[in-house]
């Protein structure tokens, strides 16, 4: 498995494991203590490997799928939303706006990644190395 491949499973890892623990936070009054061994089992597996700093970066990212989630189970809010059957009508308030959840979890997803791409920049061979004056 080339380097690069296995940088971006990192990142990848780390990113499921930090949104896991958000998770465990948002529902921590409800099942949240039955989500806690995910990520505390994710955490042992990767920080106990070597090389897996590479793609620690995925924890600023993490932030953006609970956003995501968010934005998803919100998308006919603000406001109230009405849905109809056979046995009556149910009607929902969704109290945040879903743009705004989506865009903060694309922000948070795409600083993640370009901090990821920053670091991981390899520097162009047989290029002339540069004094430090």
């Amino acid at each position: 498995m080339t380097s690069n491949r296995r940088d971006w499973l990192l990142f990848t890892g780390w990113l499921l494991t930090g949104a896991c623990y958000l998770l465990v936070l948002l529902t921590a009054l409800s099942i949240g203590i039955f989500i806690l061994p995910l990520p505390v089992a994710g955490t042992l597996l990767l920080a106990t490997r070597r090389g897996t700093h590479r793609g620690l970066h995925g924890l600023v990212s993490s932030a953006s799928l609970p956003m995501f989630l968010l934005a998803y189970l919100n998308r006919h809010g603000p406001g109230t939303y009405c849905e109809h059957s056979a046995g009556g009508e149910s009607c929902t308030d969704g109290l945040l706006n879903p743009w705004l959840l989506l865009l903060g979890g694309l922000l948070a997803l795409a600083a993640g990644v370009a901090l990821f791409l920053k670091v991981h920049r390899r520097p162009v061979p047989n290029s002339p190395a540069r004094e430090p004056w």
